[in-house]
């Protein structure tokens, strides 16, 4: 035993410096957010409500969303907001199913509701950039179909702008739907929906808004000004990352600041597996690094790492993932270079512990943001295991990243990827072809 943690110490600096991406640009970051929102009072602060609330105005992309599309509405009809301030506008981006249909069934049930459908050009992008001119609203709500609102998630978000005038536009809390979560059979599909759950983006937004470096408003559910929003040059139609260029518009173009609201919350479907999670993830990949060589052709060299947020997250975010995937992966090589295996496995159990750690900190600062909605803690509680598989989750979302990136190289920028079973058969089928042509090398020698 003496042996072994000689061993240990004796190595520390070798383990030391691969710990250091994981302490300094995660753990530090993420304690010190949590004693600032802890001391000075930043979350669950009392809002006031002004003698008049402005009109709203809430668009609807729909493609193909029959099955959805009246359980948003009834879901906005329902909120606390008044609904004569309530304007509606669902925008058909090329439909071909009955998406119609229950538009015409949701004017029937909510006569009061200000409800228009218009038609647009294929593409989400083209489907915003033609709503947004009809939109009669002080504040311009974009939201997804498949989910529905917390019933006061749009008073929360109409007063988180009143009452912070500097805030241009803001990003609404979006998380996955617990009773979905709860009927999933399939016990490893229900384990990566939880992780979701957790990882929803939350206390990474607090973070980034708190210092106005909220890289990407989620397309899912976002506010605006009316008079940003007309001001940018509205969303790119050449990315599959618009949410993304719309953000670094609004702050790098503008000027202006991009929040988070992390009361404001919009309930969605959730993630049908890994094979989805494959695909969602590389094409976020993509839009990021797509958005970010436009933004910042210039800027990305090492000498403004500390001087422009979005160089160090990108640095951190891509450079440094080829390390986390070494330690991760290729740790374990280290065996045929003469290093002991159970120092090894200890080694990796330590970094584990640490991203534990890790997880421990976002899962109790995730409790403290939702500490006002009951259900939510209730079932934060007795999801208390997450922490345990979050580092794991986190790990298969850095490989899948990293597969994006290579992808992002080799192919074309475009909305349909292959999912995780296609690229699965891609490489079965070029590993054939290698062991075919290398069988018919052999017969010819």
């Amino acid at each position: 035993m003496n042996t072994f943690i000689n061993q240990l110490v004796h190595q520390l600096g070798f383990w030391a410096s691969w710990l250091l991406i994981p302490i300094l640009f995660e753990i530090i970051p993420t304690l010190w957010h949590s004693f600032r929102t802890n001391y000075s009072r930043i979350l669950n602060q009392p809002l006031s409500t002004p003698k008049k609330l402005p009109m709203i105005s809430i668009i609807l992309p729909v493609y193909n969303s029959e099955e959805t599309l009246f359980d948003c509405i009834e879901s906005i009809v329902n909120n606390t907001y008044p609904k004569n301030l309530i304007q509606m506008t669902i925008v058909n981006n090329n439909s071909h199913d009955n998406s119609f249909s229950e538009f015409g069934r949701a004017q029937v049930a909510f006569p009061n509701a200000l409800l228009q459908w218009i038609d647009a050009d294929q593409g989400k992008a083209k489907a915003l950039n033609s709503a947004i001119y009809n939109s009669v609203g002080q504040y311009i709500i974009n939201l997804d179909t498949d989910g529905i609102l917390q019933p006061d998630a749009l008073r929360n978000l109409v007063l988180y702008f009143e009452n912070n005038p500097d805030i241009d536009a803001a990003a609404g809390a979006v998380l996955t739907n617990k009773k979905m979560i709860q009927a999933t059979k399939r016990w490893s599909t229900r384990v990566l929906r939880v992780n979701e759950y957790l990882q929803a983006c939350m206390f990474g937004r607090s973070m980034e808004s708190a210092k106005n470096q909220l890289f990407t408003m989620s397309g899912a559910f976002s506010a605006f000004k009316r008079e940003t929003l007309v001001s940018t040059y509205m969303y790119n139609v050449d990315t599959v990352g618009e949410d993304t260029d719309m953000t670094f518009q609004i702050r790098e173009r503008l000027g202006k600041k991009v929040g988070f609201c992390y009361n404001a919350i919009f309930y969605v479907e959730p993630i049908g597996g890994v094979s989805e999670l494959y695909t969602q993830r590389q094409r976020w990949q993509r839009g990021q690094v797509d958005v970010s060589s436009d933004f910042l052709a210039e800027d990305m060299h090492i000498g403004n790492f500390f001087k422009n947020f979005m160089v160090s997250r990108l640095m951190v975010d891509h450079t440094f993932l080829f390390p986390r995937l070494i330690w991760t992966i290729g740790l374990f090589v280290l065996v045929f270079y003469g290093y002991s295996a159970v120092l090894i496995l200890a080694s990796f159990v330590l970094m584990y512990l640490l991203y534990v750690l890790f997880s421990i900190l976002i899962y109790w600062q995730v409790t403290r943001m939702l500490i006002d909605f009951k259900q939510e803690t209730k079932y934060l509680k007795l999801k208390w295991w997450v922490v345990l598989t979050l580092p794991l989750y986190n790990m298969i979302v850095s490989i899948i990243r990293f597969i994006g990136i290579i992808n992002m190289i080799t192919n074309s920028a475009t909305w349909r990827t292959n999912n995780f079973t296609n690229e699965l058969k891609v490489i079965k089928q070029i590993i054939l072809d290698d062991l075919s042509r290398f069988k018919k090398g052999k017969t010819d020698d």
